[in-house]
């Protein structure tokens, strides 16, 4: 009995797994790709807005493909799944070196945000909500903090490599050490259910060995999601996801806003580290205040939190100390969206259909980023700074308090009408 109470739950293995995978997808990666801007732009003579436009059309892709994701993960064996996903999302981004066109961005985004749904968006979530029952959002923080830990290391280098080798060998490097390790770690760790290794989630039971009697199983509570996308709680849900996606999509926009201001991509690179660093401290922050004072006042403290570094940015962003606090706690702050975004679904709409209302939810996700990310590179090339795009972020920080608010009023709705059961 002692044995078993010192055995380590296989969910915190699967979480090493998630953590493994998503962090080298979205720090090497997805926030990586911000770092490339100015040196494809000046290199190929493309414009900013045009270059940046390729996000749009990932997020077009991504609002496109997400409910098919869902249904795919259901059906296949998640590790076939998740390998295809890391072999579409790192190698289209290998084969941006090899473009000298903005038509290749336009082109191979398209795989690679199909691929990134499955890994950075969808994956993390349902899974911790698998095997998760206890420490939900401590795990979910977790598995967001390893971006940031992975982005803090890969970020600078990624800078120092555009710079001594170029970006054309910094797609193609990036993209391959992503695949080589991602695929190996997906087949030892990843499994879709506890149930796959004879266990209950984490946290259900005192034991945990499946119970041979499906009465004693854990059932799941909520609204199911016909009943959720109805309700004022789903519309003041997406509105969440669309404004801390736009708010989180500035981050791409970090280098050039730097070497507009007449720092160099190294110092870009550096400063992008920092914002990693911000992500991990937040992530984690997340996930235990999310334990502690719940979802929703953890939600708004993120939010309030955000003025201060855009202020900073306003005010003094030539201060190169001040320039790299203000990106630090920018990402601390935007690292609410990996952790609150998932609990926010959660404690809105319980465990019952997690999946399908997350996968509509996020839509929000992909709209915000074919209007903000291009937006903001166009705001750039027409105006020569980003002070619009700062005041429009300060804005969109105080709406989504509101819609956090009215989110909470939506649920008590349904509780009152005897929908959340």
């Amino acid at each position: 009995m002692s044995q078993t109470k010192k055995k380590i739950h296989y969910a915190w293995w699967l979480l090493v797994g998630l953590a493994i995978m998503v962090g080298l997808a979205k720090g090497g990666i997805m926030t990586a790709g911000g770092l490339f801007l100015t040196p494809v732009t000046e290199d190929l003579g493309i414009g900013m807005g045009s270059l940046t436009l390729y996000f749009s059309i990932s997020s077009i892709v991504t609002m496109l493909f997400l409910p098919i994701a869902g249904k795919i993960m259901a059906k296949y064996d998640i590790r076939v799944v998740l390998i295809s996903a890391i072999i579409l999302q790192a190698g289209s981004f290998a084969m941006f070196g090899l473009m000298n066109s903005v038509w290749g961005w336009y082109l191979f985004c398209i795989p690679m945000s199909i691929g990134s749904i499955f890994v950075t968006q969808m994956a993390g979530p349902v899974l911790i909500n698998n095997w998760f029952k206890k420490h939900n959002g401590l795990a979910m923080g977790i598995m967001v903090a390893s971006g940031g830990i992975f982005g803090a290391i890969l970020q600078p280098m990624a800078g120092n490599l555009i710079s001594n080798e170029g970006w054309r060998t910094t797609y193609i490097t990036l993209g391959l050490v992503v695949m080589a390790i991602v695929i190996p770690i997906v087949l030892l760790t990843i499994r879709m259910a506890p149930q796959q290794k004879g266990l209950q989630p984490y946290g259900a039971l005192e034991g945990d060995k499946m119970d041979k009697n499906p009465a004693q199983t854990v059932t799941n509570r909520g609204v199911t999601a016909s009943v959720a996308k109805k309700s004022s709680a789903f519309y003041s849900l997406l509105i969440f996801f669309f404004f801390i996606t736009a708010i989180s999509s500035f981050g791409q926009h970090v280098a050039p806003f730097a070497m507009g201001l007449g720092y160099d991509v190294k110092f870009a690179g550096s400063a992008m580290g920092g914002w990693q660093i911000g992500v991990l401290i937040g992530a984690l922050s997340f996930g235990v205040l999310s334990d502690k004072i719940g979802a929703k006042n953890t939600a708004i403290f993120a939010m309030l939190l955000g003025l201060v570094p855009v202020g900073i940015l306003l005010l003094v962003p030539e201060n190169a100390l001040m320039f790299n606090l203000a990106i630090g706690i920018y990402g601390f702050v935007v690292a609410s969206l990996g952790t609150l975004g998932p609990l926010l679904t959660t404690a809105l709409f319980g465990n019952k259909e997690y999946s399908q209302i997350y996968a509509s939810a996020v839509i929000g996700l992909a709209v915000a980023g074919i209007v903000a990310l291009p937006g903001y590179g166009y705001i750039f090339e027409i105006t020569g700074s980003y002070t619009y795009v700062l005041y429009a972020i300060v804005t969109m920080l105080i709406l989504n308090v509101i819609a956090i608010v009215f989110a909470f009023k939506g649920k008590k709705k349904l509780e009152n009408a005897g929908l959340w059961n």
